[in-house]
């Protein structure tokens, strides 16, 4: 089979990140790019569902992620915290 080349642009660091990712899974960034590229072609669609967040529940996922933010005992001290 013969290759077609693609080149695309991106930030440097999301390339690193990216690069760091995909090593730790076994590949590279070309195997990925194939990878979403297959799967569009199979679903007729992104492998995934483009939305727009709102930036509080970014922030909300990312600290919950991070293990930030607030902890709760019990439901009674969560519900005591949103009625304050």
């Amino acid at each position: 089979m013969s290759e077609a080349k693609l080149s695309i642009r991106t930030d440097p660091n999301l390339k690193e990140q990216a690069q760091e990712l995909f090593n730790q899974m076994g590949f590279d960034i070309s195997t990925a790019v194939n990878i979403f590229l297959r799967q569009s072609v199979h679903d007729q669609a992104l492998p995934f569902r483009p939305s727009v967040e709102d930036p509080d529940s970014i922030e909300a996922r990312r600290q919950a992620e991070a293990g930030e933010g607030k902890r709760y005992v019990s439901v009674s001290d969560l519900m005591a915290d949103l009625d304050a």
